[in-house]
């Protein structure tokens, strides 16, 4: 693990000498190795009076809580939070979290603070990747290892826009204590966006079933996962689809676009192709770079789909500008309620995030269901001219 997430998530961005690993043996080896100059360190909710009331209570509707806050120079290795109530009676899509680093009035983490997690809408669910988990009970135990660096002082704070209290918040952040960070050290940060996507005039024409389609060489109206200005490396995604409709929304293909190119550097064949599955699925499949962490219950991929990739391995690198983006169905065809959560490095000074989408744009969509289906085939038998026996597979002359 220490290998994994201090050498391998800072790709190279953090000198040899904070990460130093011996030069032959096994993963584990780098545990037996004594580091010198790091002090390790925490701050939680712990009981201050020695008593069992360990936890932050009762957060205000509107209200802002500081959680973390240090000086000097380190790394946060390991954060865990649970809430409570737990979702649905109060969703963590409502509750936002902000991470600033040495000193900065802006944040360089926004998010809601169940979408960072991998937890989406108002839900709850387990969820298991290298840098970041939802553990039991039932999801509520939300957990990070990515490794935040910082020079010059660190700050967390949550934020309840939800129209209740929080009755309590439990919380972890371990960090450890440096002397410097090397020059070259990149910044963690993490980005929420929300879309409800807009289908083509001519209909949601997915898999040519209603005529020829259409091509989409540039992306102009593909759902945004991230555009920021700077140098870094980007190192993953939670993605959130609710599909109003049963057809495969994955036609889309992803596309990247690096240094101000006005065309992508890497170009997609599919989102489930990204996410490196295959085929259209809708399996629980959780690996520790990429998976499946919730998948919709319902006729085809009617309903919710969680899904993520981090890249530990294989780093987006960037020199100038770093944006991704994604079809919404191929040729962005198809009316979907999109969010996401993007992670990255980034060399100082931070470029400024845009504003997160509000907490009214954020609610989750009411599911379609068994009522919406029959109406729809109402509608259908209308125009079909309302024969006594029509079946649901004709079509027209």
């Amino acid at each position: 693990m220490a290998r994994g997430l201090r050498r391998i998530l800072l790709f190279g961005l953090v000198a040899p000498s904070l990460l130093a690993v011996p030069a032959s043996g096994g993963e584990l080896d780098q545990l037996a190795h004594i580091e010198g100059g790091r002090t390790s360190r925490r701050v939680s909710s712990y009981d201050r009076s020695g008593g069992n009331n360990d936890r932050l209570e009762h957060i205000a509707s509107g209200e802002t809580r500081t959680i973390f806050e240090v000086e000097g120079a380190g790394i946060i290795n390991h954060i865990w939070i649970t809430i409570a109530p737990p979702p649905p009676t109060l969703s963590r899509n409502d509750i936002v979290l902000r991470m600033y680093w040495d000193g900065d009035e802006h944040p360089a983490v926004e998010s809601p603070i169940g979408p960072f997690f991998g937890q989406g809408w108002d839900e709850s669910y387990p969820f298991s990747s290298l840098p970041l988990a939802a553990g039991p009970r039932e999801g509520r135990a939300m957990v990070s290892y990515w490794a935040m660096p910082f020079a010059n002082g660190a700050r967390i704070e949550i934020e309840n826009q939800a129209d209740q209290e929080i009755g309590a918040f439990y919380y972890y952040v371990d960090y450890v204590e440096v002397g410097q960070l090397p020059p070259d050290t990149g910044r963690f940060r993490a980005w929420y966006n929300h879309e409800l996507t807009e289908a083509l005039p001519d209909g949601e024409n997915e898999w040519a079933l209603l005529g020829e389609q259409g091509k989409n060489p540039g992306g102009e109206r593909n759902y945004l996962i991230l555009d920021v200005k700077g140098k870094g490396h980007y190192v993953g995604v939670n993605y959130f689809v609710h599909s109003p409709g049963p057809m495969w929304y994955g036609e889309g293909d992803d596309m990247i676009f690096i240094d101000d190119e006005s065309r992508p550097r890497l170009q997609g064949t599919g989102t489930e192709d990204y996410f490196n599955t295959s085929w259209s699925p809708k399996d629980l499949f959780t690996h520790p770079y990429f998976g499946y962490a919730r998948v919709n219950d319902d006729v085809g991929w009617l309903g919710r789909t969680h899904v993520y990739r981090f890249h530990v391995s294989d780093p987006l690198h960037f020199r100038e500008s770093f944006r991704f983006t994604i079809e919404h169905g191929h040729d962005n065809n198809l009316t979907l309620d999109l969010a996401s959560v993007a992670y990255w490095y980034q060399a100082p000074p931070l470029s400024r995030l845009p504003p997160i989408p509000d907490r009214a744009s954020r609610q989750p969509r009411p599911f379609i269901g068994t009522v919406e289906i029959h109406r729809w085939r109402d509608a259908w038998r209308k125009s079909q001219g309302s024969g006594p026996q029509l079946w649901g597979d004709e079509t027209p002359e």
